[in-house]
């Protein structure tokens, strides 16, 4: 993948998709994003993101036809688009299966009919479960515990087997835990920075006993352009995107307190629990892989990151966005 390369990222509109469409960007590539259709003609994060190379379409992953219209003179797909919150898979399980299985599908097929030269897939580091034994390689097993992680376990093999089945150029990128900027209020470093910039002093969390591997967003986001740019030796493979290093939702909260010099104290709010089988109690990543084949390496401390990521928050236009005060699955 070079300069000149026409590219597109559906699922663009969101956290993660709105950071790599703008690294994309800055790095001179031509950008097609999808931003899920809504009534409003809202773009989601990408309302800010305004370049002469940026092409904005909406629409569905769910809808083969869109799927293959978008694919159309395309070099290189970054497939991020899916639901994503782990909570809410427990309430609509259904949802999950149509967009991140029949979306990946539909997307798989659409690159296939167009001769799309790269496709990168996007897994999670959830597909693991709780760690069997750490770091976790990409020959770690899979467990689903949430209908969200058995639905991007899906995902990965429907993708897998286009790539066996029909020589389909695909990667599979896979993130442990991503964080920044313009992240959902249902993930833990968003939740406690929120409710600490909105004033409260006992903070509304869930178990802050699990361990995750935290990446800032932009080392995400350079993790799959390294993947697209890297050579054909990388086809077919899944790969970690991780720092190595694991840290406790509880030492992450004391961070981010100390970070923001709060003197705050913690309740667990039992609809921030998940079930007991459910729950992922550690996860760390072993980023050897990627290493060995781009020249990619995380760059941000978790420091760093999240003292990046709470200079954004604290922005009043920026907090405005967010119901601090209200649960979102």
């Amino acid at each position: 993948m070079n300069n000149n390369t026409k590219v597109l990222v559906t699922g663009a509109d969101g956290f993660i998709g709105s950071h790599l469409t703008q690294l994309l960007l800055d790095n001179g590539y031509s950008v097609r994003a999808l931003s899920q259709y809504n009534s409003f003609n809202d773009w989601g994060w990408l309302e800010d993101i305004q370049h002469d190379n940026l092409e904005i379409v909406c629409g569905d992953v769910r809808d083969p036809n869109l799927c293959r219209d978008i694919t159309r003179d395309i070099d290189t797909v970054f497939h991020l688009a899916a639901l994503i919150a782990i909570p809410y898979s427990y309430v609509a399980p259904d949802s999950y299966v149509d967009t991140n299985i029949k979306g990946t599908l539909n997307i798989c097929q659409a690159a296939r009919d167009n001769g799309i030269k790269r496709l990168i897939i996007t897994s999670t580091s959830e597909v693991y479960g709780t760690a069997q034994y750490v770091p976790i390689d990409e020959k770690h097993p899979r467990q689903p515990q949430s209908p969200y992680s058995a639905t991007k376990i899906g995902a990965d093999a429907i993708a897998q087997s286009f790539y066996n089945a029909f020589e389909l150029p695909v990667v599979i990128a896979r993130p442990f835990n991503t964080y920044g900027p313009r992240q959902s209020a249902r993930a833990i470093i968003p939740t406690i920075i929120g409710q600490i910039a909105s004033g409260a002093r006992e903070i509304k969390v869930g178990d802050l006993s699990p361990t995750r591997d935290f990446n800032y967003v932009k080392d995400t986001a350079r993790g799959f352009l390294a993947l697209a740019q890297a050579d054909d030796r990388i086809l077919g493979q899944e790969i970690n995107i991780a720092t190595g290093i694991e840290v406790s939702m509880k030492q992450t909260l004391e961070t981010i307190a100390r970070l923001m010099n709060a003197d705050v104290k913690y309740i667990v709010d039992p609809q921030r629990l998940r079930p007991s089988k459910s729950e992922v109690f550690r996860l760390c990543g072993d980023n050897t892989l990627i290493k060995s084949l781009t020249d990619w390496h995380p760059q941000w401390s978790l420091e760093q990151g999240l003292q990046a990521t709470i200079d954004w928050f604290i922005k009043p236009e920026n907090l405005a966005k967010y119901k601090t005060n209200i649960y979102n699955r």
